[in-house]
């Protein structure tokens, strides 16, 4: 180790500047140990942050039973009735002519556009309660979520329902001709709900979920992608993204 010396001063005043030096060099170094400190810490806690993160994708994911009914947009209404609804063209026929039977309810609304919807009697009388409910999935999952125009629900017997056109008129796929008296169901508020329950993402009307979730979110018409909202309500209510994109209006949404 060489020292340097300045000769124009006494031993006394060269030791005392090499004395500063040192106090000097401390306290970088005391500065330098305390930043590794904190850095150490940040590293220690971005390593456990990427060692959850692990852990979660590692889990192994539930498997969730599928019903028949999964096809559709479905939910259990409050009198523990089960209401299924169109996706599109094909599960709208295939719910007129393979799942309406004589005592079901078969409900559409009166602009285009909307889900052939059914409440599944089982043999029992259906009440109001389920017959309201069942006229707001109609109106969620119809083109008229998009529009923010509520429009009147009719419903009808299954025996209503045919695809008999009248001479000159033709009838598409996912529509059918609907004759003799109609039951209105007016007033349906265009709000819907997402929740979970026994770690099964459900959703449908306000009513349904808030009885038999075990925690859930509401929603509105909205400009937001379906999928960036699907993200916010994994984040409130946890679940699979493409589960709850299932349970949600096409046409955009938000939070209420």
């Amino acid at each position: 180790m060489q020292l340097k010396i300045n000769l124009n001063k006494s031993v006394e005043q060269n030791a005392a500047d090499y004395y500063e030096k040192s106090k000097k060099l401390k306290k970088k170094i005391d500065g330098t140990l305390k930043a590794i400190e904190v850095h150490e810490d940040k590293l220690d806690d971005l390593k456990m942050q990427v060692e959850k993160e692990l852990k979660e994708k590692q889990k192994p994911k539930v498997e969730i039973k599928r019903e028949w009914y999964d096809k559709f947009h479905w939910f259990t209404s409050s009198d523990g009735f089960l209401v299924i609804g169109g996706r599109d063209a094909t599960t709208n026929e295939l719910i007129i002519k393979k799942h309406a039977e004589p005592k079901d309810l078969v409900f559409h609304t009166e602009m285009p556009g909307s889900p052939f919807t059914v409440i599944k009697a089982e043999g029992k009388e259906i009440p109001e309660t389920t017959i309201r409910e069942a006229a707001e999935i109609c109106v969620i999952y119809s083109r008229a979520w998009k529009s923010g125009f509520s429009p009147e629900v009719f419903y009808v017997n299954p025996d209503q329902v045919t695809k008999e056109a009248r001479a000159g008129e033709f009838i598409a796929k996912g529509a059918f001709m609907i004759y003799g008296k109609k039951n209105f169901v007016r007033g349906i508020k265009l709000e819907a709900a997402v929740g979970i329950k026994d770690g099964r993402i459900i959703g449908g009307p306000v009513s349904v979920i808030k009885k038999n979730a075990e925690n859930y979110v509401t929603i509105i018409p909205g400009d937001n992608k379906n999928s960036d909202v699907a993200k916010l309500i994994k984040k409130k209510l946890g679940g699979e993204i493409d589960e709850i994109i299932r349970f949600l209006p096409s046409g955009g949404c938000k939070l209420s």
